[in-house]
């Protein structure tokens, strides 16, 4: 009998072998060291080099009550990524100033840290989420933990708290009027209700009504609005937005809920019969390339990522389209809005790596 040989590999470039592995292992590297930055956010280490300043291990552990072992071993590693700094002289390490906007505060714009917190809450569903790769079909919301949610709501708040009005509103004169003068609006996909708080605040004159499919969401979202002191003029409620909305609204908005849509198409069409005939759609979505094979580099392959481990799959879970994370470039929202019956859609001039929001006519 014969053994029948593996084929031979030709023209193999060694040198690119090699590269390859040193990005290999710096993959690694970089997923050690969101896992270290998800226990410094959880515990508040970052925050605290970031306000009390550099420390020894054991100034660390006595300043916020962890072990002076693991707080050595933490620091460390950090050290060795680039996300902390070491005094050799006096032994202790610090968070660079140019660090602590990611790093330690909160709510700015550039902190990442709910990112951090959604990262092990995703991979909760990793076994499922497995299962689903051989199967078909897809993880639903329900199977992901309060973590997740908390996360989401803490990584969104950057860009609610720092782009909603600021940047976005002075580019949208026609809604910012509009709100002013007192709107119904709707917010599809509601989530936390961070959005629906964020305008009742700015605009005291409209009313707010956030619809989402999420239990622990709506949960979250009335208790947020409640806290905020304005259960009177911001309320949720679940509802399927893609099967229709009870009434019209002078302004609906969706920020990145399309792409995760069990059906686009229809929850367009609802919005767009939900709209006022002089009503504005504000559609918020992730920024991604027209052609798949140009979302290139980390971002984009963050974005798959999530893609994988939630957009896609909840959207899967329902028989649904699974756009995924990247499955709604301005090509494709162009499509749906015409199909939809939209007469106008415009692309805000605002730079955003993470997102491009639209102001669409009805």
């Amino acid at each position: 009998m014969s053994v029948q040989q593996a084929p031979q590999q030709a023209n193999i470039d060694e040198g690119k072998v090699e590269a390859f592995m040193g990005k290999v292992l710096g993959d690694f590297s970089a997923t050690m060291t969101v896992t270290l930055c998800v226990i410094g956010d959880r515990l508040g280490l970052f925050r605290d080099l970031a306000e009390a300043g550099p420390a020894t291990a054991g100034e660390l552990a006595a300043r916020t009550g962890i072990d002076e072992r693991y707080a050595l071993e933490w620091m460390r590693g950090l050290t060795s990524a680039g996300y902390l700094e070491h005094d050799r002289s006096s032994g202790r390490f610090s968070l660079p100033p140019e660090h602590a906007p990611a790093l330690a505060q909160e709510g700015g714009p550039m902190f990442v840290g709910g990112a951090h917190q959604m990262i092990p809450a995703a991979m909760g569903v990793l076994d499922e989420l497995t299962e689903r790769f051989r199967s078909g079909g897809g993880v639903t919301q329900d199977a992901y933990s309060p973590e997740f949610w908390a996360g989401m709501e803490r990584f969104s708040a950057g860009w609610l708290d720092n782009m909603l009005i600021q940047q976005l509103m002075p580019e949208m004169p026609d809604l910012d009027a509009k709100l002013r003068a007192g709107a119904r609006c709707a917010d599809v996909g509601s989530g936390s209700g961070k959005a629906s708080i964020k305008l009742a605040r700015e605009y005291p004159n409209t009313t707010q009504v956030g619809y989402d499919v999420a239990d622990a969401q709506l949960e979250r979202a009335q208790r947020n609005a409640d806290e905020a002191g304005l259960g009177d003029r911001v309320r949720f409620e679940k509802l399927d937005a893609a099967g229709g909305l009870p009434q019209k609204y002078d302004v609906i908005t969706t920020f990145d809920v399309i792409h995760d849509a069990v059906d686009p198409l229809g929850l367009l069409k609802s919005i767009r019969a939900g709209l006022e005939d002089d009503g504005i759609y504000v559609c918020m979505d992730i920024n991604c390339a027209d052609d798949p094979a140009d979302n290139e580099g980390p971002l984009a392959a963050m974005f798959y990522g999530f893609s994988v481990l939630y957009c896609m799959t909840t959207s899967l879970a329902h028989g649904g389209a699974g756009l995924g994370t990247c499955g709604l470039p301005e090509s494709k929202l162009r499509e749906l809005c015409e199909q939809a019956g939209f007469s106008e859609v415009r692309r805000v001039q605002v730079e955003d790596p993470f997102n491009i929001t639209y102001e669409i006519r009805a």
